[in-house]
């Protein structure tokens, strides 16, 4: 255990806590992971339900989870064309 931590006690993060490295990381985090939803939901929009595995509500849902829904979506959602 570190010097001067206490067992069950959790450390508060703050934003200006953060170093700007850190800061950075977020915001790309951030960037990528609301490109990626916004990809899958235009593309489930657009997209017929016969070519989509599931239905298009399902895959809506999945998309909304962080990073792995979208991604999910992209790779396993798509029927893949002929």
């Amino acid at each position: 255990m570190a010097a001067g931590s206490v067992r069950g006690v959790k450390r508060t993060v703050t934003w200006s806590s953060l170093s700007t490295a850190q800061r950075a990381m977020l915001v790309a985090a951030g960037c990528v992971q609301f490109g990626l939803l916004g990809v899958a939901l235009a593309d489930i929009a657009r997209r017929d339900p016969a070519e989509i595995n599931g239905t298009k509500r399902r895959w809506v849902l999945v998309s909304l989870v962080n990073f792995v829904g979208p991604v999910l979506y992209l790779i396993r959602g798509r029927r893949r064309r002929a």
